[in-house]
């Protein structure tokens, strides 16, 4: 139940975005970006501890509080001494992102083949 609500919150966020015009500067893109690359990261991680029947809700907020202020803290240093630290970020929850989703994949293929599909 708790991963269709996330599934749907996160697909209602999406149409939403996609349907509000909106200008971002180049200033603050950077950092929603990396914002939302690391919720984007906290969301998969909850699905995957869903499917594994290891999820907690209190681990899932504040982890995804967590790692979005992380992020833009990494981001909002690296600008203010002058270094792209915020590439580090994007390198880091893009692995984890693809990581979630290949044990994702995993996960619902082998449902998927033990049901006899």
């Amino acid at each position: 139940m708790t991963l269709l609500l996330t599934l749907m919150g996160l697909v209602g966020g999406i149409l939403l975005g996609w349907n509000i015009p909106l200008r971002i500067s180049s200033l603050v893109a950077r950092y929603l970006s990396v914002a939302i690359l690391a919720g984007l990261d906290s969301v998969l991680g909850g699905a995957r501890a869903e499917l594994e029947g290891d999820f907690d809700g209190l681990v899932f907020g504040t982890g995804f509080f967590a790692n979005t202020l992380l992020a833009v803290g990494f981001t909002y240093v690296g600008d203010t001494i002058g270094v792209e630290l915020y590439l580090a970020a994007v390198v880091a929850l893009g692995i984890r992102i693809f990581d979630n989703l290949g044990a994702l994949r995993r996960i619902l293929l082998q449902r998927y083949v033990k049901r006899g599909y």
